[in-house]
């Protein structure tokens, strides 16, 4: 099968009963995507195929032939950090980092198809993925960060501020 994995057509032979989160760790060495519950449930897997967040826990590799895959490794471009990760920085949007790679992806997806959502909108993106840590409030200011940072006159992390009104003195 032929995957383009962070913009790099990879060619392996896998067996079909290979899931795709065990070929882009085991076969492909990208042990930024996780396993978490193996049973979708927590989202630590997430990765984008063909810029959707799917589970790779319940996907076969095979499945995924002929697509483009992107996983957390593949976020950055250039020595540049993703807006995303930048805001997970800026915003201490991690504890122990485990739900991080599945958050950051499902984040960038969102900001992808929506890039001025609100913060109901990502609380919903980010529904399917599960912090054990329980640091959702810093991890939604981290995606507002990201979206805050790609609209011209909003400082990232803030609202606009409102100008002092001109006066007519003079």
């Amino acid at each position: 099968m032929t995957v383009t994995v962070n913009g790099v057509a990879r060619t392996n032979d896998v067996e079909p009963r290979t899931l795709l989160v065990h070929h882009l760790r085991n076969t492909l060495g990208l042990t930024g995507t996780h396993i978490g519950c193996d049973t979708t449930s927590c989202g630590a897997c997430t990765v984008l195929l063909d810029g959707v967040p799917v589970k790779s826990c319940a996907l076969l590799a095979v499945q995924a032939d002929g697509t483009a895959v992107t996983t957390v490794e593949g976020l950055a471009s250039d020595g540049q950090l993703h807006p995303v990760q930048e805001g997970f920085k800026e915003e201490h949007g991690l504890q122990c980092g485990f739900c991080t790679p599945g958050m950051m992806l499902a984040a960038a997806a969102l900001l992808e198809r929506n890039p001025t959502p609100t913060d109901e909108d990502i609380r919903w993106a980010l529904s399917g993925n599960l912090c054990r840590c329980t640091g959702y409030v810093n991890i939604v200011r981290a995606v507002r960060w990201a979206a805050d940072k790609g609209r011209p006159g909003i400082p990232a992390g803030g609202e606009a501020r409102a100008e002092p009104a001109a006066t007519s003195a003079g």
